[in-house]
């Protein structure tokens, strides 16, 4: 895949490509999503998916902040979401501002959902999430889709994030 893994920030056309699924596990997937996890703290994220960092694989880790447990998803799919939703602020390590933080907006999503994945071994994972954890999961599985959470919001309110992204390229 690629050693020296880069972020990738809004604009890129990498972020709106939808990814394909892993076939092999691999020694170089495995490091991958080891380097994923270092880059994600460092970033003090909760998660990231492959196109974050150039690379069009199904592929992601996130942080449950709850408990700290770390998920190296490889293939994840969300099976059913919750007919209740909540909206929360969120922000992406892809889309930054002038302050080279993050840009954070509202986002309404369902509540919880059950994902399915691959975990490094190979095995066949399932869980179900509800609050910031299901959050996480369906904000990274956006991006193997080619979705931004800034899809979700209204035009204006889509503008002001823009805004704030267009100064950090400057």
């Amino acid at each position: 895949m690629m050693n020296d893994l880069q972020m990738r920030l809004c604009g890129d056309l990498v972020l709106r490509q939808k990814c394909t699924p892993v076939d092999v596990i691999t020694d170089d997937l495995l490091n991958v999503l080891d380097k994923m996890v270092e880059m994600m703290r460092e970033q003090s994220g909760v998660g990231l998916a492959a196109p974050q960092v150039g690379i069009t694989s199904r592929f992601l880790v996130m942080t449950d902040p709850d408990t700290n447990q770390v998920f190296k998803m490889i293939n994840p799919e969300i099976i059913s979401r919750s007919t209740k939703t909540c909206k929360m602020e969120e922000g992406c390590l892809s889309v930054l501002g002038p302050d080279n933080l993050p840009v954070f907006s509202h986002v309404v999503r369902p509540d919880a959902v059950v994902v399915v994945w691959t975990n490094e071994s190979g095995e066949r994972m399932q869980a179900e999430m509800s609050g910031l954890p299901a959050r996480i999961v369906q904000h990274e599985t956006d991006h193997l889709d080619g979705k931004l959470f800034i899809d979700y919001l209204s035009p204006v309110h889509r503008e002001m994030v823009m805004r704030k992204v267009r100064r950090h390229k400057k």
